[in-house]
């Protein structure tokens, strides 16, 4: 069996790609995939890791798990998602630590299944706007009782994937960015669902529709019927000249407010996001995706 888990981050992507997802059910339940409803799942998983407390499942969990989740023998891969897998908000920096049950739930979720083809699916985004999204979730006071120990300057995506590596070292993982997402959005789609490439997808440019007029959405369908893609690269440059020209005024950039993420601290922070990156693209075991390359 193939499980396919979108694992986060918080504040990256809050069930859209899953809704896109949903727009494909025929087509997949066709291929042999099941995309259950996150009612099925999402605190059965987490039941099961809290009671398990490190220890190693009894060998029937997976069973259980697998047929309370799916009830068609035929299905051959599964797409979870769950942006909150590893903490809610108000747990992100517990104990001072850049999401500490890391490693519990990782190494949980790989023992659970370690007959299975597990792949894990994690959205990053600009510790920054990060830090403003998810401590508004938390309901926090201020970023730094939030943090506690930390320092916005020592948050690191690429600590918590080596640490996701090591707890499940036999799962494929797939990283984006939160910002590149409309340029990408099929080709994720695509990879967690695990769709053919000759299968048409539906629901490809669902961010897109959130950020350009409907003047760009008409644009793009007939630039794109008059001179096909003819490859992943042209058709994001095509993406990107539609933003460019008709982007709603206010829906590309975050707009970073908290008097604690003053303009030289984002600017800090995002130039170590752009150098962690470079990190995350050089990991073993890791696909960074990445427009234009």
């Amino acid at each position: 069996m193939q499980i396919a888990f979108h694992i986060g981050a918080n504040c990256t992507d809050e069930d859209r790609l899953l809704k896109s997802i949903f727009k494909n059910a025929d087509v997949l339940l066709q291929n042999g995939i099941a995309v259950p409803g996150p009612g099925k799942y999402r605190k059965l998983i987490r039941e099961t890791l809290q009671q398990l407390d490190g220890a190693l499942p009894t060998p029937d969990t997976r069973d259980i798990l697998i047929d309370a989740i799916v009830e068609d023998d035929s299905i051959d891969r599964i797409v979870l998602t769950n942006d909150n897998f590893i903490a809610v908000p108000k747990r992100v920096f517990d104990h001072g630590l850049f999401y500490p049950q890391t490693e519990m739930k990782l190494r949980g979720l790989a023992q659970i299944f370690d007959q299975d083809a597990l792949s894990l699916f994690y959205g990053i985004r600009n510790p920054a706007s990060f830090l403003q999204e998810v401590a508004t979730r938390a309901g926090v006071a201020d970023i730094a009782t939030y943090l506690g120990l930390l320092t916005p300057d020592e948050l690191r995506w690429s600590d918590v994937i080596a640490r996701i590596r090591r707890a499940a070292p036999n799962a494929l993982l797939t990283v984006w960015c939160n910002e590149d997402t409309p340029l990408i959005w099929e080709q994720l789609i695509r990879l967690h669902t695990g769709l053919p490439p000759e299968a048409a997808v539906t629901g490809q440019y669902d961010l897109l529709a959130q950020i350009v007029t409907s003047e760009g959405m008409e644009t793009l369908a007939r630039r794109a019927a008059e001179a096909p893609p003819a490859s992943e690269l042209s058709l994001q440059n095509l993406i990107a000249d539609v933003i460019e020209e008709f982007a709603v005024p206010g829906q590309i950039e975050d707009a970073i407010e908290w008097p604690e993420l003053d303009a030289q601290t984002v600017a800090d922070l995002t130039e170590a996001y752009e150098e962690d990156l470079e990190v995350i693209a050089q990991m073993e075991g890791v696909t960074l995706i990445l427009p234009f390359t």
